[in-house]
Parts: structure tokens; sequence; C-alpha cells
């Protein structure tokens, strides 16, 4: 490796008076030099999203956007594009089994570029199996009796300006099935997808959205911890619903930031243009908070995905799904990012969805904190990283094996965990309360219970005719909630209407309710299926009945 990248990488994140001017000789200085492996390539890239995310002036912006713009021409990127494939850097390709309607985005935005990557497809077998399926019925001879490999039979199928991907994918969207059968088959056949490099392809290097006015760093960047109960009673300086066309161009950033990173998350394939808001954090900090169109929605608690930007830079990505005041949070940072004022960023996010959901507890799953098989959140001691904001474990053996941690390092201040500890801390939950801990929180309530207890009801009175079942009940239900007309109803209220009818079947207690409180379930119901997820969470639990009623069903072991 150079000795100016060595050198830039040194003093990249180092901020304050003078700090600017020697990132830029360095960085002049290796705008024209040949780097000699892929992973130096790789290296001063990754320093490049840094500085145009956390830059120190507009003169070093500038340089280094220049840079960025250029990256893909470089003649030791192009050297060494084979090597840096799934990078993300623009220039390179990239491969993965791509959710479908991701694979779809993808085919319908850059189709010459998506084809199969035959040498990894490990169901070829499941594939040939309904490529019958795919073709017309007059093809069948053909398919029956010539001698022809799989991928022979989609060269020959496929049109001349088609790639083998998109061939498959408009085939699969002809199918004669609706939607969820379309995707449960094409989810089992995995197939891995090459996406090479275009122009515009996704790629971490291009990946930016203007936001006007950058935040330039000028002081040495935070590592500490923030007053997490401070952070959390302050609200967002700014939280802006943004227009559907403007929606459409973030949703596609998000999208653009999973695929050049190889991931796929149902939050921003499903996103819907109608539910997208932006929370300003302040110093450039932004989350793009992207809500699910009404039909891919849970049942009960709420998804939303988010997207943290830095001066339009995508440094991370998150889930929370919430709930009775509360949710459970996931929280990701993209590789250079990671070390940088995480614990700010974290509680910014925590703040944001405070607003947005009204969330007075919050919860970390175990694949957060290196459970589940996470051996990066193992190694890097995730679980203490919550801790120590202020995180606790409900379950008596964490609980006992947190103390006894605890003590061992006051009496011995240099004692980090084992990883087999920290292993057995990362099988159970951590939790923050907003003032007294609660039960009825999201991550203790097991909403399984619910689903079980509408089964049984399905499964009593209507068998195998589950869609005659839900006819029926919806009409009872309107009945019980004293609904009249639906003209003006929305196509995602009918269809949370239809869906909720079993669930309300099963409320205990719901016929003798006040007229008022079935009046003010119907609005919960029809919220979910409106505009804004976060409509209906907000209505859920404002109505002290039915979390009553739903904390009932969900505690009821069946």
């Amino acid at each position: 490796m150079s000795a100016p990248l060595r050198e830039l990488e040194r003093i990249h994140r180092r901020y304050g008076p003078g700090r600017a001017e020697p990132k830029a000789a360095l960085l002049d200085q290796l705008a024209s030099r040949r780097l000699p492996t892929a992973r130096a390539v790789r290296r001063f890239h990754e320093v490049l999203c840094f500085l145009r995310a956390y830059p120190d002036s507009a003169d070093l912006l500038a340089r280094v956007e220049q840079l960025l713009a250029s990256f893909a021409r470089r003649p030791d990127l192009r050297r060494h594009a084979t090597a840096l494939q799934d990078s993300g850097i623009a220039g390179t390709p990239t491969y993965y089994s791509f959710f479908h309607p991701t694979a779809q985005w993808l085919a319908q935005r850059w189709p010459k570029q998506l084809t199969v990557s035959w040498p990894d497809l490990e169901r070829a077998d499941r594939l040939a199996d309904i490529l019958h399926l795919l073709a017309l019925y007059a093809e069948t001879p053909g398919l029956d009796e010539a001698p022809l490999s799989l991928r022979e039979w989609v060269r020959r199928m496929k049109g001349a300006d088609e790639t083998d991907a998109t061939f498959l994918l408009c085939r699969m969207a002809a199918l004669r099935a609706d939607v969820w059968v379309r995707e449960s088959v094409f989810e089992d056949l995995g197939i891995m997808f090459k996406l090479s490099a275009g122009l515009d392809t996704p790629s971490r290097t291009h990946a930016h959205l203007p936001r006007g006015r950058n935040h330039h760093v000028s002081d040495p960047l935070s590592a500490g911890r923030p007053d997490l109960d401070r952070v959390l009673r302050q609200r967002p300086p700014g939280v802006t619903s943004v227009p559907p066309a403007a929606a459409r161009r973030m949703i596609d950033l998000a999208r653009e930031a999973m695929v050049s990173r190889g991931r796929d998350l149902d939050a921003f394939a499903y996103a819907s243009p109608e539910d997208v808001r932006v929370v300003n954090a302040g110093d450039g900090l932004e989350f793009v908070v992207l809500g699910m169109v009404p039909e891919r929605r849970l049942l009960l608690e709420s998804v939303y995905g988010y997207l943290t930007l830095r001066n339009g830079v995508p440094t991370g990505y998150g889930v929370v799904s919430g709930l009775f005041q509360s949710a459970e949070v996931a929280y990701n940072v993209f590789d250079p990012f990671r070390g940088v004022e995480a614990a700010h960023v974290y509680g910014q996010v925590l703040a944001a969805f405070r607003h947005l959901l009204g969330c007075r507890a919050f919860a970390i799953y175990p694949y957060q904190l290196g459970g589940e098989g996470n051996t990066d959140g193992l190694h890097s001691g995730a679980w203490w990283f919550y801790q120590k904001l202020g995180f606790r474990p409900r379950a008596p053996e964490a609980v006992t094996l947190m103390e006894k941690e605890l003590a061992m390092m006051r009496r011995r201040p240099a004692h980090r965990s084992s990883l087999a500890t920290l292993r057995r801390l990362a099988a159970h939950n951590l939790y923050h309360h907003i003032g007294r801990p609660r039960e009825d929180v999201m991550g203790v309530l097991p909403f399984a219970n619910v689903g079980l207890a509408v089964t049984d009801l399905l499964a009593r009175r209507f068998g195998s005719d589950r869609e005659a079942g839900e006819r029926i009940l919806e009409r009872e239900v309107a009945r019980i909630l004293g609904q009249g007309s639906r003209r003006g109803w929305t196509a995602g209220e009918r269809l949370w209407s239809s869906r909720w009818a079993s669930v309300v079947a099963i409320l205990p207690g719901v016929v003798d309710w006040p007229l008022a409180d079935r009046k003010a379930l119907g609005a919960v119901i029809r919220a979910k299926g409106g505009r804004r997820e976060s409509d209906f969470v907000r209505a859920f639990d404002g109505h002290r009945r039915l979390r009553r009623a739903i904390w009932a069903l969900a505690t009821t072991v069946r």
C-alpha cells in the first residue's frame, strides 16, 4: 500500500484547525497514483466515502466529489474490478440472490445489466421443474423431448433484446397466480443474479441525496455516550413529509444502498411513496423514514425502515417495529462509518421514533447484540455498547451474568467479557424504558398467541373455507362496530377491514363495549390501511380497551 494512502487513513478522521490542508494534499497525490492492489483501491474508496459524509470544508468536499465521480475510470480500479466484485464500488459487478421485488426493480431500471449467474445456481432442478409454467402450452412437446440443458432452454426462449434474468422475471410476473404465490415460487428458486456495472447502476461511490447546505466538520468527532434519557426528552429539530415524486427518489436511494452492499430489506423493497418522512437531527444528520405499502404491513405491529444520511451520504440503516408505545429497534452502520458517533447517532434514532410513534420503551433483540449467529456483533462487543447506554436485560439468567461481569470489572478494570459470556448475554433481549418498566411492550408480548386464537376460531367455524369465513366475519364485525357505508374508503382501508375482521371477532367482550369505543376501533382498523401506518400506532395505543383486549389474547397460552 502506498505511503500517501497510509497517511491519509491515519488522519482522515481527525478534525480541527489545520487538519483539512494535509488531507487535500494527500488526495491530490492519490488522484493520479495507481494503487498496487485491490485492497488499496478499496481502502482509498472508503476514505473518500467517509470524507464526503464528513467534509472539513467546501474545498475538500469538492475534491472528494470529483475523485468519486471519476473513480470508475481509474486504471487501478479497472485492473482490479474482478477482485473487487461485491464491493459496491462503481465499475464493479454485484452478485446477490435478490428478493423478488428488488429483482423486478433492477430488471425495470437496468434490464441489460441484470443477468443470471448460472455457475452459482444451486437449485437448477427446481427452476427446471417449473419451466413449463413459464412457457405456452404449445411449447410443451419440445420441453418434454428436446435434449437441451436448462440454460440452453432459457437462451432459446428469451427474446433477442432480453437477458436471461429479465426473461425469467417477466415470465414469473405472467404466472396465473396472485403475487404472494409468485413471490413464494420465486424465493424458493434462490436465483443468484449478476448486476454488471453500468453508468448509473447502484454503487456506494455515487450514492448521495443532495440536501442543500452541507455541514462541514470543524471540531473533533464525539466518541462519547449521550445521556439517553435527556436525548429522548428532546424533539427532533425537524420532521418533513416528502411528496411522492421526491419520496420515490429516496426509496430508490435506500434500495441502491442495499443492492450495492449485497443486502435486501422488506421495508425498502415494499416502501410506500405515500409514507416517507425525513427527520432532521441537526449537523447534517438525517433519517429517511420509510413506511410500507398497506398490503405488506404486519397484522399488529407497524414496521418502518430508515436510511441514515450524513450530508446526504448513506451511512447506515435500520428497521423499527412499534406498538404498545414501544418498539424493537435494529441499527446498522455501514463499514466506512463504524466507530464514529455511533452512540450519538443511535440516540437520535431512538429520539426520532419516540416522536414518530410515541414510544416509551425500546427493545433490542438477540441478533443485534451478537446472538443468533451474528459473529460480527459478538466480536464488536455490541451487547456492552447498548448496556452502557442504559439498556438492561429482563431474563433472570442474563441479569445475574451481567451483575457478575460488572463486579469483575469493578475489581479488575481491565476485565473484558469472553466470547462465551457475550454469547450467553446476547441470547436475551435488552430493554430501555422511559419511566416505570412495563410488561406490555414489544419483545415481551407473544403476538403469536393472537394468531393462534384466530386460527382456532377459523378452524372451529369454517374449516377449510377460509375465504367464506373472512366474508362472513367482515359482515358480522361491521355490525358490531356500527359501520355503515364504506363509500370513499381506499383500497388499503377496505383490505385491512377484511384482514382485521377475524381479530375483532375474538376480542374478549367486544360486543359489550360502549358504541363510542367500538366506532373508535373501526377507526383504528381503517388507519392500518391508511396513508401512514404511524397513525395506526397512535390510534391503537390511545384505545385503552383495545390494548387490554390484545394484551389478554397475547398473554393467553394456546
